[in-house]
């Protein structure tokens, strides 16, 4: 498994003790205090995955995120203040994977880190000829792409896990707790709006002129209906 992360943090003390715990966990990890240092190391294709804090010195964190996901489909996890859910939604809406809220514990920041990358690897070892469609999306494991009508869905490392879950599972209702544990690799928290957000985001990526090509059971999860013909 990859595991080189990029930790893009202005607070010296909390971006040296993640970094110390995380090359304790097997990680490799490059570090950088402002947003221009850690986007240009993010675009050198110097890291597997990004852990990229908010507010930053000079670039906004979601700034450094936009431009990310202008050139890249690198898994990002957002540091975010505790209870902001404003930032959150923005984040998930710009393109990032998953968040953490500020102050994190280390632990939880290595599972989150793991669960992400262990999907992505799992992917690139599936048989690359195994494509699956569905209607007008074709899935292609090896490469983690998507396509719509021949064309790439541009999808975040989640959101891709996401939707091919629902894919594989098309006609039927998937729950809630289920897709989270299954493509974002942790159980359902209260009040955590982390999957509702992915589910919005593809949403408008697939087209907002079939609204229950991704229908909401409520009480229960998602169902995926593969549009006629």
């Amino acid at each position: 498994m990859q595991n080189r992360v990029l930790l893009i943090e202005d607070d010296d003390e909390l971006r040296e003790l993640l970094a110390r715990y995380l090359t304790n966990q097997g990680f490799t990890v490059r570090e950088a205090a402002n947003g221009r240092d850690g986007l240009a190391l993010a675009l050198g294709q110097d890291c597997d995955i990004v852990v990229l804090d908010i507010m930053l010195p000079d670039i906004n964190g979601l700034d450094v995120l936009r431009e990310l996901r202008g050139q890249t489909h690198l898994p990002v996890i957002l540091l975010t203040a505790r209870g902001d859910e404003t930032d959150r939604i923005v984040g998930f809406e710009v393109g990032a994977d998953d968040y953490i809220p500020k102050p994190c514990n280390p632990r939880e920041l290595v599972a989150r880190l793991q669960a992400l990358l262990r999907r992505i690897a799992w992917d690139q070892k599936s048989d690359v000829d195994a494509t699956r469609t569905y209607g007008d999306l074709r899935v292609e494991p090896g490469q983690r792409r998507i396509y719509q009508d021949d064309a790439p869905l541009e999808l975040t490392a989640t959101e891709y896990e996401v939707l091919q879950v629902l894919l594989a599972h098309a006609g039927s209702v998937v729950r809630k707790t289920d897709l989270m544990q299954w493509a974002l690799g942790r159980r359902l928290e209260a009040y955590d709006r982390t999957l509702d957000m992915h589910i919005s985001n593809l949403r408008k990526k697939l087209g907002n002129d079939d609204p229950l090509r991704i229908e909401t059971v409520r009480g229960l999860g998602y169902s995926y209906r593969v549009p006629a013909a």
